[in-house]
């Protein structure tokens, strides 16, 4: 797919990026190049195949869930200048 500067300059304006007016021709071939790569990852075929989460088979390790500090809302709540049945209240800004 041929990619010429104007079409560079939009798409950095719709992605919001700003761009110098001489930098639109330096990605006019790295732009063409994804493209291609798009167009040939289109030709694959992934009938029957899996989706993968990870290439590889590995387990998350994961931290054991455990509490590891008191309960200090009373403690936090003390301080508060407006507090009810556990929660702040605040003044509402929204009418």
């Amino acid at each position: 797919m041929a990619i010429d500067a104007e079409q560079v300059r939009r798409i950095a304006h719709l992605a919001r990026i700003g761009l110098a007016a001489d930098e639109a021709d330096r990605y006019i071939g790295d732009l063409e190049s994804i493209l291609t790569m798009v167009e040939r990852m289109h030709g694959v075929t992934t009938a029957g195949v899996a989706p993968l989460a990870h290439p590889i088979d590995v387990g998350q390790p994961l931290r054991p869930d455990r509490v590891t500090e008191t309960d200090q809302r009373d403690a936090y709540q003390a301080d508060a200048p407006a507090v009810a049945n556990g929660f702040y209240l605040v003044p509402r800004v929204v009418e």
